[in-house]
């Protein structure tokens, strides 16, 4: 039956070619267009591959060619064409060799006053012009010529035919050389003369498609330098604004607003970022590097714009897939599994990290603890591994068995079918333990609740009483004899009195113990302050916070208002009022504008500029020793007024498309919201969008790549409080000393008789830092041999995060998971009595400690640095993996190595693209239980805040 068909159409294109008879032809189109007129494109497409196209082709040119060109048979024809074309790719290039091109460009002319056949010729045209190079060809022919003198200002006559010959002239112009034609005979100005009257006069939006083609044409020539140039020249930014004013909330015109943008956005005049070089504010000299060259300032040559002049893309040829694709090209890159890369002698370091597997407990128990040195490194020179003498006491004092004297005997009933069934029958005093309802307990407390469920102290009245400066109190001095203060004394006076009158119960917290840590903390810009949120602490909101939603039009709304400071720029103040390039203070303490600070820890906030009375756009630091990496963002604001819109754009961000897109919002933690009880980060902001901007980066500053796009995060905030301190951030903060913090506390909280939980330093980082590792497990039951040997032949789970400073979810995962491990709950208990777990908490911590969002301080992505890490320059990298290799070499490979890891659209916690619930499955089938993730979920992330472990630790990171 197949070949029946395939011969029966066949024959009938043959005829159609051989034919001269006009009914023959006729009665075939007709048959034809029934053919095509029902069903699906597969049958055009049928019809194509057995030479439609041709056929109709080589008809059009034989009857238009002919004495007297008969429309009654040339009409069918175009339609046919005008359906087969949109289905052909290599339509044009069939019309082309075919001289269709031609004979069309001809029937057009002869035709302008006539209606009917004119429309049919347009249509031919409008397909012929889909294709690049078919269009160049049409544009050398006088195309364009003829199309301007079908396309008329507004009339309400031949609409069809105006409407035809805009979308032809648009499919046109995709061609640059027809462009660059358009451009060098003024074509730019009439096109938006014709774009001005049509839509004036179209009051009742009846011609939308006219003017949508109208706005392509001048879209297309955009594309082109010299068409921005002239389109600016002719005062079309101007033109499309103000006719843009009175339409951007009709939904009926949305095809028409939306090109407007484009216009708008591609024809803005491109200019470098408002700073002094495109890299760091920040430098470090990395250990036998090259110290590089001074840094030159931006200027409005250093950066080149689109070289759209010298190449010509009319071409519709595709990229050709590479033969052979499929062969072993390339020997040298397949490789066996990698033998060791250091020295064997040298795993010997590491059994200080893993005393478990040798030292008897009379040994630990009977010694002190000794406190972790994080102030010195051992040796800076090699960034060695401290010695055994150096880590924190690997268990607890006896003074701190008072925390769960009793251990529970494990049930005889499965415990794993109680957590399924969600029943527990476990001891009351088991569900104390620490972490482990914390969280829980503060959100049904509420937020003016201590965790006790008292009220708490009202500090408003003390804070007029005393007249405490919120400046000093929202970012205080790590010591007072480094304040600038004139009274250092009185200062640290206020600290401490703020800390004794307002006590917040925040579990695993402790402000002195922040404070003295804070101290020790070695940053690149020696910060001398901390942030309020990190010292006072900070509770999870009261619920889960929704996702925003977001209105229809933000994003043109926001595009409008960056084109008016162009066009109308009388009220635009562009005053910079902080900037960490300048060396003396920009911020006049008695006008009002905001006052803006970053140099604290993690903070990241390079420049802030004064765009008008509630405008400012923000610039954000590039990762230390690099000039890339902008994203994230953590500084201080003060000095506002409330109710009071303030709109923030992040000028410089990367990233080409964000989260912040679909609902999520920055983090907002106010000062004065904490002294009133509610220490709390809290999703704040609306008119949130993120969008390309008119900033680029010189060619050279990327290292010769083609320039650099720039994005801008903007929203608005209405702060709750005059004259208050608030903070803002990407997500969450999680910094290296609030960490140091967290292991302090959480080691004090743990119960020495049932949990082992030892501290040790992996290594110094590059910045001088330590590297802390965690060792967790369930202590012995006695200190037999037996119990012995069942300790310490327990598999290890090697657990790292925060490799990307930016991802600080990830370290909130890691605190939920920490918290979990050394909590009472029977799952917990559970793996510590079948597993060891070894915790990096921080991979990066100088990247975290400095505000970078993905590198080191060498300027470069840990993550990729795994195959050959130096010990000098990716010290914890280094050791992390020699870690790794000395537990193989004992016979202990890990049998899970987990990565809390952000990332877009992804779980946020990888084995390497296995996610946790993957990990802790493996981690299930190897003690021979079952179904444990398919009945807990995430129960280790039972303590982050309800919308860390709900929804936000998994986005836009």
């Amino acid at each position: 039956m197949a070949d029946q068909e395939a011969s029966g159409l066949q024959v009938l294109l043959r005829t159609l070619q051989r034919s001269s008879d006009k009914e023959s032809i006729l009665t075939i189109l007709q048959v034809l267009g029934d053919l095509l007129s029902v069903g699906t494109d597969r049958r055009i497409r049928y019809m194509i591959s057995k030479g439609g196209s041709e056929a109709l082709l080589q008809t059009l040119v034989d009857t238009a060619r002919s004495a007297s060109p008969d429309y009654d048979v040339l009409l069918p024809l175009f339609r046919l064409l005008a359906k087969v074309g949109l289905r052909d790719k290599k339509f044009g290039q069939k019309a082309l060799e075919l001289e269709a091109l031609d004979v069309t460009l001809i029937l057009a002319r002869k035709n302008l006053s006539h209606s009917q056949n004119l429309l049919h010729c347009l249509w031919a045209l409008r397909v012929f012009a889909s294709s690049v190079t078919t269009g160049a060809m049409l544009g050398i022919n006088g195309a364009m010529e003829l199309l301007f003198k079908v396309i008329t200002p507004y009339s309400q006559k031949r609409t069809r035919i105006i409407r035809a010959a805009a979308e032809v002239l648009a499919a046109l112009l995709k061609s640059k050389s027809n462009s660059r034609r358009a451009v060098n005979r003024g074509y730019v100005a009439s096109l938006l003369r014709l774009h001005l009257d049509w839509h004036h006069r179209d009051a009742a939006n009846a011609y939308v498609r006219i003017r949508r083609a109208l706005l392509l044409c001048l879209r297309h020539v955009a594309n082109l330098r010299s068409g921005r140039e002239a389109f600016l020249a002719a005062r079309g930014m101007e033109i499309l604004f103000s006719s843009a004013q009175n339409c951007l909330d009709d939904k009926r015109l949305e095809p028409v607003i939306s090109v407007m943008i484009q216009i708008l956005r591609q024809c803005y005049p491109r200019s470098p970022l408002p700073l002094v070089t495109s890299s760091s504010a920040y430098a470090f000299p990395v250990p036998g590097s090259i110290p590089p060259e001074p840094p030159c300032a931006l200027t409005e040559e250093d950066f080149e714009d689109d070289a759209d002049e010298e190449v010509d893309q009319d071409s519709d040829s595709e990229d050709t897939k590479e033969q052979d694709d499929d062969l072993e090209t390339d020997v040298n890159k397949l490789s066996s599994k990698p033998g060791l890369d250091r020295p064997e002698e040298e795993l010997r370091q590491y059994e200080a990290m893993c005393l478990e597997l040798s030292c008897s407990f009379e040994e630990l128990e009977s010694k002190p603890g000794d406190n972790l040195n994080f102030e010195e490194p051992q040796d800076a020179e090699h960034y060695h591994i401290p010695p055994v003498t150096s880590p924190k006491q690997h268990y607890l004092t006896k003074d701190q068995s008072s925390w769960g004297q009793e251990r529970e005997a494990m049930v005889q009933t499965s415990l794993l079918s109680m957590v399924k069934m969600g029943r527990s029958t476990m001891h009351p005093a088991s569900k104390r333990g620490p972490g482990m309802n914390a969280y829980q307990n503060m959100q049904s407390n509420g937020l003016g609740k201590d965790s006790s469920g008292r009220e708490a102290p009202d500090s408003q009245a003390s804070l007029k009483q005393d007249a405490w400066d919120i400046d000093v109190i929202s970012c205080p001095m790590m010591s007072a004899s480094l304040s600038n203060s004139a009274r250092p004394t009185e200062t640290a006076e206020v600290i401490d009195k703020l800390l004794q009158t307002h006590p917040k119960h925040i579990p695993f917290h402790d402000p002195h113990l922040y404070m003295a840590k804070a101290r020790r903390t070695r940053s690149v810009a020696d910060f001398k302050k901390m942030a309020f949120p990190d010292l006072w602490g900070h509770r999870p909101p009261p619920s889960a916070q929704s996702m925003l939603e977001r209105k229809c039009g933000v994003q043109r709304i926001k595009i409008f208002e960056d084109v008016r400071r162009l066009i109308e720029p009388s009220d635009v103040i562009n005053k910079v009022v902080f900037s960490l390039d300048e060396p003396w203070p920009l911020q006049d303490t008695a006008s009002d504008c905001l006052r803006f600070s970053s140099k604290f820890e993690s903070g990241n906030l390079r420049k802030a500029i004064r765009v008008r009375e509630w405008e400012y756009d923000l610039l954000v630091n590039t990762d230390v020793n690099s000039s890339q990496h902008q994203q994230w963002f953590y500084f201080q604001v003060s000095g506002m007024r409330a109710a009071v819109p303030y709109r923030f754009n992040v000028i410089n961000c990367e990233k080409p498309n964000s989260q912040f897109n679909y609902g999520m919002q920055p983090t907002v933690y106010s000062v004065k919201e904490a002294l009133l009880g509610r220490p709390t980060w809290i999703r704040m902001g609306y008119e949130i969008c993120y969008y390309k901007n008119h900033y680029r980066q010189r060619t050279a500053a990327t290292g010769g790549a083609s320039e650099k796009c720039f994005y801008t995060l903007t929203f608005v905030v209405t702060f709750p409080h005059n004259e208050d301190a608030c903070y803002l951030a990407y997500h969450y903060p999680y910094t290296y000393t609030a960490l140091l913090t967290h292991l302090d506390t959480l080691e004090r909280s743990v119960n020495p008789k049932q949990v082992y939980f030892r501290q040790d330093v992996l290594c110094q980082t590059l910045g001088g830092n330590s590297c802390p590792l965690v060792t967790i497990t369930a202590m012995p039951e006695s200190n037999s041999a037996d119990h012995l040997e069942q300790f310490r032949q327990r598999p290890y789970q090697l657990i790292t995060a925060r490799v990307h400073p930016g991802e600080s979810n990830a370290s909130w995962v890691m605190k939920g998971a920490l918290e979990f491990l050394v909590s009472s709950d029977p799952v917990a208990r559970l793996l510590r009595e079948n597993f060891i777990f070894k915790i990096i908490p921080m991979l990066n911590p100088d990247g975290v400690i400095n505000g970078n969002h993905r590198c080191s301080l060498k300027g470069e992505d840990l993550n990729r640095q795994w195959l050959s890490p130096s010990a000098r320059l990716q010290p914890t990298i280094y050791h992390a993996k020699g870690l790794l290799y000395y537990l193989s070499s004992v016979g202990r490979s890990p049998r899970v190595f987990c990565d809390f890891h952000g990332h877009s659209q992804k779980k946020n916690v990888f084995l390497y693209g296995c996610s946790i619930k993957e990990t802790l499955w493996q981690a299930e089938s190897s003690v021979g239980t079952s179904n444990l993730l398919e009945d807990i979920g995430y129960r280790n992330f039972r303590h982050l805040p309800p919308d860390l472990w709900g929804f936000y630790p998994t986005r836009d990171f």
